[in-house]
């Protein structure tokens, strides 16, 4: 059975400017049960973060000021939004959602958090709308408790997942792939186990092409035993922010290839929402409502 991280607390409330990219946080599990893809009771709500499972990626010093909101205005902005206690709140909720996932994962051979894939944070800050690294304190916790021994991480949202490159530089028990934009956020890049920088205006055809070679070979030689999916659809050509031309069936395409091999690898994998800026917000739904659909097709 698929089971879903969610809580109303992802839906947190922003100023006007920021809102309209949470909007997909509520509208999403109501479009799944209104048309069938889940029931309500595959949704759970995550409970409470550890503060060891958060500090086995943050920093100390960054989560005590982070908790206490006493980070720098500088600090603040480079987040992207206002800090309040219901963030911090939203933040560890998401983190909690991944971790749980892992669980189901481990179980069903996929979960899903329909938020997450918080890839901007960094050990020691946050960056680009994210203040914990979701998917870094998730597969830390699954290394900490001997869950598993070699985790892949699939970031393919179209910005480079820089927060988590840095998490595990050196550690070998983690392989980073993140295939994104070359010349989108952030314009400092670092260095993922591997980068895949595209040019502006990459389509369906030459995406999938990349992108199936790369991951055959990374699973290949790298042998996980574990994978964490970021299937932000920023990618889409009706994308604000994104830059890359993918249609909303290539989208779907990447999607069920990673999945199909991820199954075939028998691979349990969580899959976290990643970014989706596109001006309509049903644009944004239905491209990340057909990761659901596939999962369910291909898993269950």
């Amino acid at each position: 059975m698929l089971r879903v991280a969610w809580s109303k607390a992802y839906n947190h409330r922003l100023p006007d400017k920021h809102r309209f990219p949470m909007m997909k946080y509520e509208l999403l599990p109501e479009q799944l049960i209104y048309e069938g893809t889940i029931k309500e009771d595959q949704l759970f709500a995550p409970g409470l973060l550890q503060i060891e499972q958060i500090l086995r990626a943050h920093d100390a010093d960054y989560w005590r000021r982070l908790s206490s909101q006493s980070l720098s205005a500088a600090e603040i902005r480079k987040t992207g939004f206002p800090h309040s206690e219901s963030l911090i709140e939203r933040e560890t909720n998401i983190a909690a959602g991944t971790v749980e996932c892992c669980r189901f994962a481990l179980q069903y051979g996929v979960s899903f958090n329909v938020a997450g894939g918080t890839h901007h944070a960094f050990t020691d800050r946050g960056e680009g709308f994210c203040l914990l690294n979701d998917m870094a304190i998730a597969a830390s916790d699954l290394l900490a408790n001997s869950l598993a021994s070699k985790i892949l991480i699939i970031d393919l949202d179209v910005h480079q997942g820089n927060g988590t490159a840095q998490i595990f530089t050196g550690n070998k028990q983690v392989f980073t792939l993140s295939m994104h934009g070359a010349r989108n956020y952030p314009a400092k890049k670092e260095q993922s186990s591997l980068d895949i920088g595209l040019a502006d205006g990459t389509d369906d055809k030459l995406y999938l092409k990349i992108l199936e070679a790369n991951l055959k070979s990374v699973l290949d030689d790298f042998q996980p035993d574990f994978a964490f999916y970021q299937a932000g659809v920023d990618v889409l050509a009706t994308d604000k922010l994104g830059r890359l031309a993918l249609s909303q069936s290539g989208c779907k395409e990447r999607d069920r290839l990673v999945l199909q091999l991820c199954r075939e690898c028998r691979l349990p994998v969580v899959v976290t929402m990643g970014g989706g800026y596109s001006e309509k917000i049903n644009d944004i739904v239905e491209a990340h409502a057909n990761t659901f659909r596939l999962a369910q097709d291909i898993y269950f």
